[in-house]
């Protein structure tokens, strides 16, 4: 299983974070928002860590992969786009044209794709990825607890 931390307030972000949870109900992947440090800390991320786009936890391994590096082994991941992935590894230049458009993108992020009102938490959050049903609550101080119903 492969943990996914992304920004629950951009609109972009979630916005994959959905395709990804139609994609694999909860197979391979989990989901946590990058704005949920309960969530987080037990992996020993902070929200800080966060800085340089999405992340990508194995949860077996506790290998993690940032930014494009993320993508890609998300992508490899899913069948559909394991040959593009493939693809895009291997062709002269494409990485490092890759890693500029996405920090393009996600220094951005607001700006282009707007930010939520509310921060997004997927029905796969991690501990409740394979039933694909979790009960979000918001605390007192505005976090969000989530747990199986």
């Amino acid at each position: 299983m492969v943990l996914i931390i992304y920004d629950g307030d951009c609109n972009l972000c979630t916005g994959w974070v959905q395709f990804l949870e139609r994609s694999d109900r909860g197979r391979r992947f989990a989901f946590a928002p990058m704005q949920d440090e309960a969530t987080l800390s037990p992996y020993g991320i902070a929200i800080a860590d966060c800085a340089l786009g999405v992340l990508a936890l194995d949860l077996t391994t506790g290998q993690r992969w940032q930014g494009t590096a993320a993508i890609a082994e998300i992508g490899r991941q899913l069948p559909p786009l394991a040959r593009l992935v493939w693809l895009y590894q291997q062709g002269p230049g494409l990485r490092e044209l890759g890693d500029r458009l996405y920090a393009f993108v996600r220094d951005r992020r607001y700006q282009l794709f707007g930010r939520r009102a509310t921060t997004y938490v997927s029905p796969y959050s991690v501990g409740c990825a394979a039933e694909g049903s979790c009960r979000k609550t918001t605390t007192a101080k505005g976090g969000t607890v989530t747990s199986k119903e």
